[in-house]
């Protein structure tokens, strides 16, 4: 058994021993606590207020939620794109375990072929969603799925009493996009000719909420913004496009960045797009509607609330609609900008409103973390920990966490795989084997490799990544025209 085996099997084993009432607050041992999950899409870590007291963009009810609850500073996505991180936090699985390690079905080649993909969450794992049914959850899905091409697939095959609007899409690709119709083929019933998709997203998710107040719940609302296309209410439009005007500066680079790879990259400077921020803006209201509707039905106080995204910001591509900086790259890439997440939990009576954790998480760390404290008893193999103490203002009991991203995507990014631990980061590249180390805490935007100044660490990280490689079954680059890239 490898030592990250070992590892991986201790997790499991602190995941159970936080099962029970041991996690609930004072004085509601016996009520199982509501769950209200709230997935934004291609979301950047700069993209709220509660983390960047720059923002373009205004988002009072995610600070307004960070104010209540813990902001973790270090929060991280499983992966640099959609379809992986949302395996993960179903699961609570690193998504290399099953090969999901792209978006689905996303197959470029460059210099060389990327890894096998399987492009659906299998049916044989245990997701959020089945847990908390086993123990008498109410369940609902709304919002973008994406983990499998075919019905048996959707959300309402996976354990969620209720699917509105979750298949195989990874976008709104059809009729008018983000305004009604939408003509999605799990929204039944269609809306009135012009609403907003995040709202009707929100309406959805308060209704069930209410509904469902005398009863344990589960509302996993998974929002299809901010990803493309870019389409906003043309009064945010308009708003941003004012404030826009007074915002200076060099708006795009290159050289900032100093992209190594096959050719420089473009890349945006400022927040200042004016459509992308009526989305982000328009995302904010409609986690408002979610927040007030706990209030209404007298549940919040019993009710944890997770908000995280499922990758970075769109920096290097697509429209280039927003700025990670001083996070380098974004969506795709396995440096900050496209791996460190907005990650905000409420849970009354064990977070301490405004409070702060610098300990890492993950989004393999949802579905142990919301099952210990459902009284979900876990005992099939997972990769995440329940971040409990830390939400008590504790430390985690972790050593390392991981990325392996072997393939290529349009944001220009090179297949690569990370470590974390500590301060330090390991940044090792799939197409010739070059590592890179950085200490996150002196060197946020990962510009100083120390990796030939400190040969010992890079040798140890190293080794501890490659064993994790073999744990997990990684797949890695294959042959293109006769070239064979490096392998581990």
């Amino acid at each position: 058994m490898t030592t990250m085996m070992k590892l991986t099997k201790r997790s499991v084993f602190v995941a159970l021993s936080l099962c029970g009432s041991v996690l609930f607050p004072a004085g509601a041992a016996e009520k199982q606590p509501n769950v209200v999950v709230i997935l934004v899409d291609d979301l950047g870590y700069m993209d709220v207020g509660a983390n960047n007291p720059d923002c373009f963009y205004d988002t009072p009810n995610v600070n307004g939620l960070a104010e209540s609850g813990t902001r973790f500073i270090n929060g991280y996505a499983a992966n640099p794109v959609c379809s992986p991180t949302r395996y993960s936090l179903m699961t609570g699985k690193y998504p290399t375990r099953v090969r999901a390690t792209n978006y689905f079905s996303g197959d470029l080649e460059g210099r060389f072929k990327p890894a096998v993909l399987n492009n659906c969450m299998p049916l044989d794992e245990v997701t959020l969603a089945q847990a908390l049914k086993s123990k008498g959850y109410a369940t609902f899905f709304a919002g973008k799925w994406h983990l499998g091409e075919t019905e048996e697939y959707y959300p309402q095959n996976r354990g969620f009493d209720v699917n509105i609007g979750g298949w195989s899409a990874g976008g709104p690709y059809t009729g008018k996009r983000y305004f009604a119709p939408f003509k999605n083929p799990q929204i039944k019933e269609e809306s009135p000719a012009g609403e907003h998709l995040p709202a009707r997203l929100a309406r959805e998710t308060a209704k069930f909420i209410d509904d469902n107040k005398d009863k344990p719940f589960l509302a996993y609302l998974a929002f299809y913004s901010v990803h493309t296309p870019l389409q906003g209410r043309p009064d945010l439009v308009e708003k941003y496009k004012k404030k826009a005007a007074k915002v200076s500066g060099k708006e795009f680079g290159e050289e900032e960045q100093a992209w190594v790879t096959d050719r420089v990259r473009k890349v945006r400077l400022l927040q200042k797009h004016a459509v992308y921020a009526a989305m982000v803006e328009a995302m904010d209201e409609a986690v408002g509607v979610v927040l007030q509707q706990l209030e209404k039905s007298g549940v919040a106080d019993n009710t944890i609330v997770v908000f995280t995204s499922d990758n970075g910001g769109l920096s290097t591509s697509e429209g280039l609609p927003t700025s990670n900086l001083p996070l380098r790259g974004g969506k795709g890439w396995v440096y900050e900008g496209g791996i460190r997440e907005p990650w905000i939990v409420r849970w009354p009576g064990v977070t301490k409103a405004g409070s702060e954790s610098v300990e890492p998480i993950c989004s393999i760390d949802l579905f142990p973390t919301v099952a210990a404290a459902a009284g979900v008893e876990v005992s099939h193999e997972i990769d995440g920990i329940s971040i409990l103490p830390a939400l008590k203002g504790g430390k985690l009991n972790r050593r390392s966490l991981f990325w392996h991203y072997p393939h290529y995507g349009n944001q220009g990014n090179f297949p690569g795989g990370a470590i974390r631990e500590g301060d330090y980061k390991l940044v090792e590249r799939y197409e010739d084997g070059r590592v890179h180390l950085y200490n996150l805490a002196d060197d946020i935007g990962e510009r100083n490799d120390l990796a030939s100044s400190q040969p010992e660490r890079v040798e140890q990280m190293r080794k501890r990544l490659h064993e994790w490689y073999q744990s997990v079954d990684a797949q890695f680059l294959r042959e293109k025209d006769g070239v064979k890239p490096w392998q581990p």
